[in-house]
């Protein structure tokens, strides 16, 4: 049959639903086990659900509840088809429903933090709009920190929030509070940061004072203008807003920006463009050369010369105090066991410190809070490799939220964990201080992690049938891998199936991972293109520290972000000691 006559005969066929013979030959198996005359029964699904799928706590009601909800033939039990069916379904999902399950009552500097990079930016970093929208986007997915450039306004009697020196279009400060104010706990009960990097003068941060509290009101926390001795807990500080920042040095002394249009890390016109620029190698030094942006934070903040250009009310607003000392990486590191703060770096200071300093970065945030954001030559809001900033206990790696891609996808993966509640508690390793981790020395593998890739499905209904191709069907692929810590990162690909809707793939991948806890699991689907660029077909990140066990049925993602309707992917994920 020619391709033209495939596509005429494929539109008039009624829309494709996966049929029990689309099964993969081990799903057949594994029925076989559990079933007795072509029927499971209640009782031995739920010896499914404990033994195989290993889900411990399950009982006979959640097998009852899973035969119920696929309302096939018998509410007994299931056939092959029900079970295929169950298997494919959204109750069974690869992540547990754990809600928030992480001990929420250490310090704030024990938690990776959702952390939002210039948060009021709709698109790039020179030119795009400013607006809350991008705010309330960021708040309802969960993020917790929110960051604003405060500026004068072209009269110099009120404060706009834009990326300074640029052409970016200015939003009213007051707009973004009310917006922070209405949204800050939709998806998330636990603190909003507001970080904030001052550009003003003494009585318009008089101004700021006074918009501030009259916004948030009782949910704002002051503590004072002294420096904290420890960070509150998360728990503590749930429904509560609060202020980041660091004396500015004078108004006129603001620097400006430096940003360079000819970035060569910029995405390149390729195959890469369809679902975004590969996550770095942490392992390669792809940033040997100090390029040259505005530091945010190089400030002194050890005298009284700053501080007298700051407005006492503006002060008082300060709870998390920001910036950095006088002196050299050493200084910066330095741990005072009688005070907290805020110390930032960009991602290429971090990866340069991290050579010879890791350890000592290490140490500095188990009691300090550190923020690592975009270098200033990402113009286009682009972002970098987020575990640098983890993989050294960075709780703040902030992100341009606008930024869709690869990189930005680790990160919404990283915060599914926890209930999406964008509070993780780093892994013990990370806060132990009679050992501290060194990120540069490689560890033992401590968990192996066997990935099937059985099949996908929902393409069809999902995207216009020539979408992938407008004379036949698509030919997919599928990408499975780890990000993690260097040693534990790695891409691997499924073969190609052509002309096919739904892929059966029936591939195996082993994963040895030294640090679990800090290890994503990466998933993308392609349709291979002889001509043209591959066309992106569908993408996830999940933790591997709340990845269940089993054959679960994991729904796909498109390049925003957003779920699909009916895409999604059929995999097994066993878990095995060395």
């Amino acid at each position: 049959m020619s391709k033209q006559t495939y596509r005429v005969c494929f539109c008039f066929r009624r829309r494709f639903r996966v049929a029990v013979s689309e099964a993969p030959e081990e799903i057949k198996r594994v029925f076989e086990q559990y079933s007795e005359n072509g029927m499971m029964s209640i009782d031995a699904l739920h010896r499914f659900l404990v033994e195989f799928q290993k889900e411990d706590k399950a009982t006979r009601e959640d097998a009852q509840k899973i035969v119920d909800s696929v309302k096939h033939f018998h509410r007994k039990g299931l056939n092959l088809e029900g079970f295929f069916k169950y298997l494919f379904a959204d109750i069974n999902p690869p992540l547990a429903s754990l809600g928030v399950h992480h001990d929420m009552n250490a310090p704030l500097s024990h938690y990776f933090i959702h952390t939002g990079h210039n948060s009021y930016l709709t698109g790039n970093q020179l030119s795009s709009d400013c607006s809350d929208v991008p705010i309330i986007n960021a708040l309802k997915r969960g993020v917790r920190v929110i960051e604003l450039d405060i500026w004068p306004n072209s009269t110099k009697d009120d404060v706009d929030v834009l990326h300074g020196r640029t052409l970016t279009t200015p939003v009213e400060l007051i707009k973004c509070l009310r917006s922070i104010k209405e949204y800050a706990f939709v998806a998330s009960e636990y603190p909003v940061v507001i970080t904030l990097e001052d550009h003003l003068t003494p009585d318009l941060q008089a101004k700021v004072a006074e918009m501030v509290t009259q916004t948030f009101g009782d949910i704002l926390f002051s503590p004072g203008s002294e420096c904290l001795k420890e960070f509150p807990s998360a728990e503590s500080l749930k429904g509560r807003i609060i202020i980041s920042t660091k004396p500015p040095k004078e108004y006129l002394e603001a620097k400006e920006v430096k940003e360079n249009e000819n970035d060569p890390e910029r995405v390149k016109a390729s195959d890469e463009e369809a679902w975004g620029k590969e996550v770095p190698d942490l392992l390669k030094d792809d940033y040997k050369n100090d390029l040259g942006e505005e530091d945010e934070e190089d400030l002194d903040d050890d005298g009284d010369k700053s501080q007298h250009a700051l407005a006492p009310e503006y002060k008082r607003l300060i709870a998390i105090h920001a910036g950095k000392p006088k002196g050299g990486l050493e200084e910066c590191l330095r741990v005072d066991p009688d005070k907290v703060r805020r110390l930032s770096m960009s991602e290429q200071q971090l990866e340069n410190a991290a050579i010879t300093h890791g350890k000592e970065i290490v140490r500095f945030t188990q009691r300090n809070i550190l923020r690592v954001y975009p270098r200033g030559t990402r113009v286009d809001s682009s972002n970098y490799n987020p575990l640098i900033g983890w993989m050294h206990g960075a709780q703040m790696v902030a992100f341009n939220m606008q930024g869709y891609g690869r990189s930005l996808w680790l990160m919404h993966g990283m915060f599914k964990a926890n209930g999406g509640c964008g509070y993780l508690k780093k892994p013990d390793f990370l806060l132990n201080p009679n050992k501290v981790f060194d990120p540069n020395v490689k560890l033992p593998v401590k968990k192996i992690l066997k990935v099937t890739m059985y099949m996908g499905e929902g393409w069809y209904y999902d995207f216009h049938h020539t979408h992938f191709d407008a004379y036949s069907p698509p030919d997919f692929y599928a990408r499975v891998g780890i990000a993690g810590v260097p040693f534990d990162s790695v891409m691997k690909k499924t073969k190609t199936l052509e002309d096919n809707w739904v892929p059966c793939w029936n591939e195996e991948f082993e994963f040895c991972l030294t640090v679990p806890e800090l290890a994503l699991l990466r998933v993308e689907v392609h349709e291979y293109d002889m001509s043209e660029k591959d066309d992106f077909g569908g993408q996830t990140c999940l933790p591997i520290s709340e990845l269940r066990s089993g054959i679960r049925a994991v729904p796909l993602n498109s390049r925003k972000g957003e779920k699909y309707s009916s895409v999604k992917l059929l995999m097994r994920f066993e878990f095995f000691d060395p």
